[in-house]
């Protein structure tokens, strides 16, 4: 089954202060990118797409294309401000990219099949891409619009160096996705996990990480929801179209459902610059035990 890894590679890194999507963190200078892509290979994707910018597209293609060649077919996206429904014009004071939503929509003409979309900067672990695969090819029978996510344990994506933002999921009877609530300021204070309003949430509560399959299908759904988004934020400078909010809505609507599976990998990346030595260390360590060849690249 012809199965498409599609990477979000565009973003702008603030927080970390770098172009993280390129740091060189494995024991032979890989990028965390590398290892997701080095899963998704073995877990049966066949085709990788990757959402960037133009400005560091020469730096991306030259570094991260060569390894890859010849293992998959490779396709670049670019996500562009100006890149606009017809009847909207981006604000001259704009900076800030339109989100993941708006990344999402780059690909639309190079998406056929059914796809997985990951964030660049985090790692997942070969089992989250195994029950991607896996959720994926449940779905070959059926040519009904689909989708799913694979979650994590919220103790298992909190950094040490700051709070974080994470996408809060709640499952119906069905082992369907309820509900997803953007959750912020989230850290482990004294024995409790708690959110920048207090509340407190259990360890093993399930949250998006931004791993999200879907058929090729849901595509026009973000074009039709991108317009609404634009309708309204087009002059708010930081506004942002969300991957998840567009789902969040279906679900509410009733008009689609999502499958919910859960992941027992321990996630990692690069929140903060203070991140970088820890995600070093892990990758040493997953080295070190075996799960990986000391580079992915011989």
């Amino acid at each position: 089954m012809h199965k498409t890894l599609v990477i979000l590679a565009a973003g702008m890194g603030s927080r970390y202060g770098g172009l993280k999507q390129l740091d060189q963190l494995g024991p032979s200078g890989e990028a965390i990118l590398e290892y997701s892509v080095f899963d998704a290979l073995r877990a049966g994707f066949n085709k990788i797409i990757f959402i960037i910018r133009r400005d560091f597209a020469k730096e991306f293609k030259e570094l991260i294309g060569p390894k890859f060649n010849d293992l998959a077919e490779i396709v670049y996206c670019y996500q562009e401000l100006d890149h606009l429904p017809t009847g909207f014009d981006c604000p001259s004071d704009r900076e800030k990219p339109w989100g993941t939503g708006h990344a999402l929509l780059s690909t639309i003409d190079n998406v056929n099949h059914p796809f997985l979309i990951i964030n660049a900067d985090d790692f997942y672990g070969l089992e989250s891409f195994k029950l991607a695969s896996n959720m994926i090819d449940s779905w070959e029978d059926d040519s009904s619009t689909k989708c799913g996510i694979v979650t994590f344990e919220l103790a298992q994506t909190l950094s040490q160096n700051g709070t974080v933002s994470r996408g809060v999921c709640q499952k119906s009877k069905a082992n369907t996705l309820s509900d997803i609530t953007e959750t912020h300021g989230l850290a482990l204070k004294a024995d409790d996990i708690l959110d920048d309003q207090g509340n407190k949430f259990a360890s093993t509560t399930p949250v998006s990480m931004n791993m999200w399959c879907m058929s090729a299908s849901m595509l026009p759904y973000y074009e039709s929801a991108f317009i609404k988004f634009l309708s309204t934020h087009l002059n708010t400078p930081k506004s942002e179209f969300y991957i998840p909010s567009v789902i969040d809505e279906l679900i509410k609507n009733k008009t689609i459902s999502c499958d919910i599976v859960e992941s027992p990998c321990k996630w990692f990346g690069v929140t903060y610059k203070e991140d970088k030595q820890d995600v070093i260390d892990a990758l040493q360590e997953a080295v070190d035990q075996c799960i990986y060849p000391p580079s992915l690249h011989i």
